[in-house]
């Protein structure tokens, strides 16, 4: 580099070394002096910022504050303009907050200002400064009640509480919590969120039971005490949202009453979240297994530097002062400050007077402050700037921070450990790379709960102090399988003395809880089911546990567990043994359309066999009278296979192959639904359809407390025509007698009802019949979102699913198998055989009788055009040639037979001969055919092997000659066939 130099320099002549040195000078006086034009041009912005100085986040935030001004100018030293800040100290006060805003608009006239720490100094400044027009930079005030939408100069710099919503709702329904407890101070800050946190909570089906509010000044013993009355609570899933000061009070107190312990969950926001690492580490051990909310930024190379030279300055600052990394408010302050400086040299707006508004009212400060000139104008650069700060991308939407995404951290030893994070487009993920699964089925990296648990608690725990469930059972006379109270019954007075098929069940689905549910049953007597259902309802019981069917009314009231239970409503009747239906029953084992569809298939088979075999068969001749009723008789005979007609044509025959199968698996069914219907005739139920009773006004019976009767009413019964009934007992009584004689023709009931009923009156022939209503079984009942109602619901599933449930039904309902196979036999033999079940058939028989009728008709048409032509004339109308079409099809076409011999006559001595095994040879002697113009008669002779021969097909008489006498045969026709 030296002799670079000094090369360079030795080419410049040495005369020219005076200029040189000369020219060097006046280039460095003139950077120089082009540097001082541009500070004495450089036009300073006076902003205020108001914070907290003798706090701890206060000194923070001032130190990040100047940090940012610094970089910001040494980056950008060519803009024309420059802040210059005016620190005012709040000292944690409204009223001084208030006071420091007033002197900075009054006194300084700040073009804006920034802060102040929290939102309740927040609020008063922002109210002062909207008045003024002079913009509210904020980076620490989150309480959604300052909102830009109602006080337009207010630029919130970071995220609105409201933000952390939504992720911490996402977070309980990922755990399936369905109650949680919102525990907040008494302040706007801390009021803030609940509505928010209300919605957000409610859009995932969880309940808030209870909220805890904590006056920022509570003492220790007020803490414990509403800790305590916490303990009473089911619910163990607590959402915190207070200021750090109260925050690490509110944990101690936590710990030392022991609710940091197995079962709980505790979740806190933001203002907690940001400032973990920065508590003692005595607060750190009383937060183990906390759950903390805060907002993501990404750890880049920028933020690192800055965390490094942000300690460093810090200390410089506030000597013998610990200090920590900066946290995300320091970060938003960062950012806040560039913004403000982008915004004031986009706007070029300059220190300019406020306008003082005319009144004569001098009393107070706030009267004399005017309004900014530049305000508006230097918001609007505000709003509009964006650029990638140390907390990400800085954009303002409706004057608030563009949300962005919250990590997840639990509190493990004296570090917040990260777990998981939130976006809004991706939902909680264990990394922010939504590519990276996780193990977890939470979707989340394992998290320690406090009492050192790795598994999640299930949110809620019976009440610590004594109380039991108290559950209520139906006392009720009939069907004492279900649940039966042997006891004496006494109002709000608990019974050991229950069992039963629900109470075995119940008992076994919670003995599959994986923790203990201590209760005590309550019998109530039944007037009806609705009204123990409402006594639950009121809160009056915990529960009830019975033959509660699941209704679609009951359900907007209580909440019931999965069903344990076949649902369903059917009827019950006897079995008839009436035969007075005998006499046509031979008629029922098929419908009338199928009846109707038969007997046109017959009716149209023999029609067109009889169209193909008309012309050629002289079987098929005759009067039309006889025609007729061979077209019926010959298609009938078909049923029996008793069809003697000789067919002619190979398209009848292909037609009549067909058909005998079509016949055949018709009577095949035929036969075997009528031998079953003749079988169990006497097995009918008496009653198998709601409009037969309906229409004949029998009486029909319904258990006494049912819902079924409401089912019976919209039926259409009348009131009158139903009767209550109790027991089993009394179902076979009111059956016996009949709707005639003071009882009922049917019953109707609940299908483990019926299967009871059934179980112990089977051998007197009743019967389950008509069809079924659909119900949803039997359920145990709770209020409206117990969190005991989705534990017990699984554990009821798993006891239906197992072979316990087979046990229990067997001890308690019997064996009904027999009978209910039964009833299903009964009603599926009696049923009558349809048209569907055949239709196929008749779809390929009809085919192919149409398709033949076709062909033949083609052919005919085809043969026949010329004689056809000739047999019309142009002056015959229409009818006049069909009918001479008709009747020359209605002649007898001999033309169109193949004459075979089947037989032929012989003489004694030719039967003689033939045994002899000579050769004969006989000679036809016969006329001529009537195609012969000579009329001359002519002599063939044949030689007969065996006694057969073929003669010539048209003669009228021959002789025969076997060596001797000759015997003459006559014959008609124009072919020899014997």
């Amino acid at each position: 580099m030296e002799s670079a130099k000094h090369k360079h320099l030795a080419c410049i002549p040495s005369s020219l070394f005076p200029h040189f040195f000369f020219l060097f000078a006046l280039l460095i006086s003139r950077q120089f002096s082009v540097a001082n034009a541009q500070n004495a041009t450089q036009r300073t912005v006076r902003v205020g910022v108001v914070l907290d100085l003798g706090s701890m986040a206060g000194k923070r935030s001032k130190t990040s504050i100047s940090m940012a001004l610094e970089d910001f100018y040494t980056i950008n030293g060519n803009f024309s303009t420059k802040i210059e800040f005016e620190f005012r100290d709040s000292m944690n006060d409204v009223v001084s907050a208030a006071s420091a805003a007033v002197d900075l608009l009054k006194n300084s006239q700040v073009e804006a200002i920034m802060g102040p720490l929290t939102s309740t100094e927040t609020e008063f400044v922002a109210y002062m400064c909207n008045r003024s027009e002079v913009p509210l930079l904020s980076f620490s005030a989150t309480s959604p009640a300052i909102s830009p939408s109602h006080l337009p100069f207010f630029v919130r710099a970071n995220l609105n509480d409201s933000s952390q919503s939504i992720p911490i709702a996402a977070f309980i329904q990922n755990f399936g919590w369905r109650e949680a407890v919102p525990i907040y101070e008494e302040s706007e800050y801390g009021s803030g969120i609940i509505p928010s946190l209300t919605d957000a909570l409610l859009s995932v089906d969880t309940k808030i039971p209870y909220r805890l509010v904590i006056p920022t000044e509570a003492t220790d013993d007020r803490i414990d005490s509403e800790l305590y009355h916490l303990m009473t609570l089911q619910t163990r899933v607590f959402v915190v949202h207070m200021l750090p000061a109260l925050a690490s009070r509110f944990f101690q107190r936590v710990q030392v009453v022991g609710m940091m312990s197995e079962g709980y969950v505790w979740i806190v926001t933001d203002s907690v979240g940001d400032v973990l690492e920065t508590f003692d580490p005595y607060i750190q051990n009383s937060m183990e297994g906390v759950v903390a909310f805060r907002p993501y930024f990404d750890l880049s190379d920028k933020v690192k530097s800055f965390n490094a030279r942000f300690r460093e300055q810090f200390r410089q600052d506030n000597p013998g002062t610990e200090v920590a990394d900066p946290n995300i408010y320091q970060l938003w302050a960062y950012d806040a400050v560039w913004a403000m400086a982008m915004a004031v040299e986009n706007s070029k707006v300059t220190n300019s007077t406020f306008v003082i508004p005319s009144s004569n009212d001098t009393t107070s400060d706030l009267s004399s402050i005017g309004v900014s000139e530049t305000g508006p104008i230097l918001l609007s650069a505000i709003l509009g700037t964006t650029f990638g700060g140390l907390a990400g991308n800085f954009s303002l939407v409706d004057g608030q921070l563009e949300l962005s995404a919250f990590e997840i951290v639990n509190v493990v030893g004296k570090s917040a450990r990260s777990v998981g994070f939130w976006t809004p487009d991706k939902g909680i993920t264990p990394e922010m790379d939504s590519n990276k699964g996780s193990n977890n089925a939470n979707n989340l990296k394992s998290i320690i709960w406090p009492g050192d648990l790795t598994m999640a608690p299930k949110g809620w725990i019976l009440p610590t102090n004594g109380k039991v469930l108290r559950i209520a059972v139906p006392a009720k006379v009939g069907f004492s399988v279900f649940v039966n109270v042997s006891g004496p019954v006494k109002k709000n007075v608990p019974t050991s003395e229950v069992t039963g098929y629900c109470i075995d069940i119940f008992n076994a689905a919670l003995s599959k809880l994986p923790y203990a549910v201590p209760y005590e049953f309550y019998p109530l007597d039944v007037n009806s089911y609705n009204d123990l259902v409402y006594q639950v309802y009121l809160k009056n019981y915990d529960a009830l546990v019975g033959d509660v069917t699941i209704r679609a009314n009951r359900t907007n009231y209580v909440d019931f567990t999965m069903p344990y239970t076949e649902s369903g409503v059917s009827m019950i009747v006897p079995l008839s043994s009436d035969s007075s239906q005998s006499m046509w029953i031979f008629l029922q084992p098929l419908t009338r359309e199928l009846w109707l569809t038969s007997m046109a298939f017959f009716v149209f088979t023999g029609f067109v066999v009889w169209v193909i075999e008309h012309r050629i068969n002289k079987e098929f001749r005759g009067t039309p009278w006889q025609q007729f009723g061979l077209i019926y008789y010959f298609a009938f005979s078909t049923l029996v296979f008793a069809h003697k007609e000789k067919l002619e044509s190979n398209l009848s025959r292909f037609l009549v192959i067909i058909w005998v199968f079509v016949v055949l698996i018709l009577t095949s069914s035929y036969t075997a639904s009528l031998t079953s219907m003749l079988t169990v005739q006497q097995l009918q139920p008496s009653v198998t359809d709601v409009n037969q009773l309906l229409k004949q006004g029998d009486y029909v019976g319904y258990q006494d407390g049912s819902f079924v009767k409401d089912l019976l009413l919209k039926l259409g019964f009348e009131d009158g025509k139903l009767k209550n009934l109790s027991t089993a007992d009394d179902y076979a009584d009111a059956l016996a007698k009949g709707s005639a004689n003071g009882g009922v023709a049917a019953i109707f009931d609940e299908i483990p009802y019926v299967k009871v009923f059934l179980s112990q009156y089977c051998s007197n022939n009743y019967v389950m019949a008509g069809p079924t209503y659909k119900t949803d079984g039997f359920g145990f009942v709770f209020p409206r979102g117990a969190p005991l109602l989705q534990d017990l619901s699984r554990a009821v599933l798993s006891v239906t699913e197992g072979d316990e449930m087979t046990l229990i039904e067997r001890k308690w309902l019997g064996d009904s198998d027999t009978c209910t196979s039964s009833s299903t036999s009964v009603s599926s033999s009696s049923s009558s055989l349809g048209f569907r079940s055949f239709a196929g058939l008749f779809i390929i028989t009809g085919s192919v009788s149409g398709l033949m009728l076709l062909i033949y008709i083609g052919m005919f048409l085809y043969k026949e055009r010329e004689t056809l032509k000739n047999l019309t004339t142009i002056d015959q109308t229409p009818w006049e040639k069909i009918q001479a079409w008709f009747q020359h099809y209605d002649q007898f076409d001999q033309k169109l037979k193949s004459p075979t011999f089947k037989e032929y006559v012989r003489s004694p001595r030719s039967q003689e001969g033939s045994r002899d095994g000579a050769v004969r040879q006989t000679r036809f002697v016969g006329s001529s055919s009537p195609g012969n113009s000579s009329n001359q008669l002519s002599e063939t002779s044949f030689d007969f092997a065996q006694g057969e021969a073929t003669p010539p097909p048209e003669i009228e008489s021959c002789s025969i000659s076997n060596g001797g006498p000759t015997e003459e045969i006559e014959l008609t026709g124009h072919s020899l066939e014997g």
